[in-house]
């Protein structure tokens, strides 16, 4: 296998996710050190080969060859082995997000036909999970890692002293268009699917992240992932590639630990930090010294980066700030920003070996609707109406549902998700403009528009904020002085604690919609009373 930093070329692609790790261990060395665990377990190459033999051959009593095997753990070390010990035995990992509730949970396993778990004593105690255990045990046997490798005999063992050795002894051959991960949509909008990624779509990815960046990512630099290993970001950009291109990753359990993870960025001497915006605004809040200064730039993705996000890290650290853009179905990376060209207010360039084409939308006159299409594409999806059954994308192409914009540079600009418009009057009008006013004139808080119905135009934009004293009269004078449209504005803003966010980081459309439309009634209801 061609070394992963060599120029992008598609036919790297043509082998599997472990057998892609074992080539990283050949290359790098089997007593590099490459993960940081929470716990503060520093495992090289050899440590995480030899776990994932012994794993993969006591998981492999326990379930079939092709299987869908959910895996249900923080980021970790726990988290990978069991990810790779699956794979590595021909069985296909389903990262479970067990921050969506069992109705969302049990959705995602019936599309997947999931009917074992893999997880941890210690997690679901920690993280209070019992209660969801006991709701998906009617319908998943689970298997704990305590009580797997408690119960190893001398053959699993002996997997995890000879498989290193002699790999093709015990792991089957995969063909890299087989089924490697199952990742899970959110569920904002209706049940959540399950998105289909192949070994090919994986490791493609990778190639073309590090063919992207290829003076971003040196062999010394030491990469902090907080994001978690159910979500695309945290899976592939944050857990595999740092293992693939042979850069040491330090990994953490939950990115809401604000107050602990900036410290551990400090004392692990981490120089790139995977995040968000909402939680990297937050890290940065929570810092009190020196904490992030170490880091040569953070890179942000799943959600928009906010100017005052960019701000607060430049006048905090002089950290530079990279923005990129991904989808679940791209394995995740579509764009991202390089080091010495990084266009704000952009995601910045396509990945290499993507194609792209924008479908107009009515009433949006700069951009269209992106649709991408690659090796790092899905190989489709699975419904919970069609359980076990490929839904793949027409002709390749991946609907995107965002509304994008490239400009003569080959910048992508995303104008908003195309149901995160509002019809207003005949024009279509991005909530993400009523966001970006409220977070420029309240800089210290959050905010999120949602559409309602409007008897006179259609519809109308409305905003929850955390800011106590928010007034609509304080946004139209801001909006007058920076030439944005009075359309753009939120007719009722409510304030709110908190805005409602997903597990992920990103912010949960579906409740905020919910949210909104709850206080707006409320607010209708009493005025009715009032008046009566």
């Amino acid at each position: 296998m061609a070394s992963l930093r060599s120029t992008y070329d598609p036919r790297h692609a043509d082998t599997g996710v472990f057998a892609a790790l074992l080539a990283a261990r050949k290359e790098y060395g089997g007593k590099k050190v490459v993960l940081h665990d929470a716990d503060d377990r520093k495992l090289t190459y050899d440590d995480i080969v030899r776990a994932v033999f012994a794993l993969g051959a006591a998981l492999k009593k326990h379930t079939k060859r092709g299987e869908a095997v959910g895996v249900m753990l923080p980021t970790g070390a726990g988290a990978i082995i069991a990810f790779f010990a699956l794979s590595a035995y021909g069985r296909v990992p389903a990262m479970l997000n067990f921050t969506a509730g069992a109705r969302n949970i049990r959705a995602g396993m019936k599309a997947a036909k999931v009917t074992k778990i893999v997880t941890a004593h210690a997690f679901i105690e920690k993280a209070e999970l019992d209660g969801l255990v006991g709701e998906l045990k009617s319908g998943a046997e689970f298997l704990y890692l305590e009580d797997v490798r408690a119960s190893l005999g001398v053959s699993q063992k002996a997997a995890g002293a000879l498989g290193p050795a002699a790999p093709w002894m015990f792991a089957p051959t995969v063909n890299p268009d087989e089924t490697a991960v199952i990742l899970f949509t959110s569920g904002t909008e209706g049940d959540p699917k399950g998105v289909v990624l192949s070994h090919r779509n994986i490791v493609a990815n990778i190639h073309q992240i590090l063919a992207h960046v290829p003076e971003a990512l040196g062999m010394d630099d030491v990469l902090f992932n907080p994001l978690p290993t159910f979500h695309c970001f945290g899976l592939t950009a944050g857990a595999l590639l740092p293992l693939l291109g042979g850069m040491k990753s330090v990994l953490h359990p939950s990115p809401l630990q604000t107050k602990l993870i900036p410290k551990r960025v400090e004392e692990t001497g981490a120089t790139i930090l995977f995040a968000t915006d909402t939680f990297l605004n937050q890290y940065v809040r929570a810092c009190s010294g020196n904490e992030l200064g170490k880091l040569r730039f953070a890179v942000c993705g799943a959600e928009r980066v906010r100017d005052e996000t960019r701000q607060l890290v430049r006048r905090r650290f002089n950290v530079e700030l990279l923005e990129g853009y991904g989808a679940t179905e791209a394995s995740p990376v579509i764009a991202v920003n390089q080091p010495g060209y990084n266009k704000h207010g952009t995601v910045g360039r396509m990945l290499p070996g993507m194609e792209v084409r924008f479908e107009a939308v009515p009433g949006i006159e700069k951009g269209g609707r992106m649709l991408v299409r690659g090796p790092n594409v899905m190989k489709g999806y699975l419904s919970p109406s069609k359980p076990g059954e490929l839904q793949p994308p027409a002709g390749g192409w991946h609907d995107t549902g965002d509304i994008v914009s490239q400009d003569e540079g080959g910048y992508l600009a995303i104008k908003g998700r195309l149901k995160r418009f509002a019809k207003i009057g005949g024009e279509m009008v991005s909530l993400a403009v009523a966001e970006n006013c409220a977070s420029s004139l309240w800089r210290e808080h959050e905010h999120a528009a949602a559409v309602l119905p409007d008897k006179r135009k259609g519809e109308q934009i409305v905003l929850l904020t955390t800011y106590p004293a928010a007034d609509r009269s304080d946004l139209q004078r801001w909006a007058q002085d920076h030439g944005v449209n009075e359309l753009s504005l939120p007719r009722k803003i409510f304030q709110v604690p908190a805005i409602p966010v997903l597990g992920t980081g990103k912010m949960d459309i579906g409740a905020v919609q919910k949210l909104a439309a709850e206080m707006a009634a409320a607010k209708e209801a009493g005025g009715a009373q009032a008046a009566e």
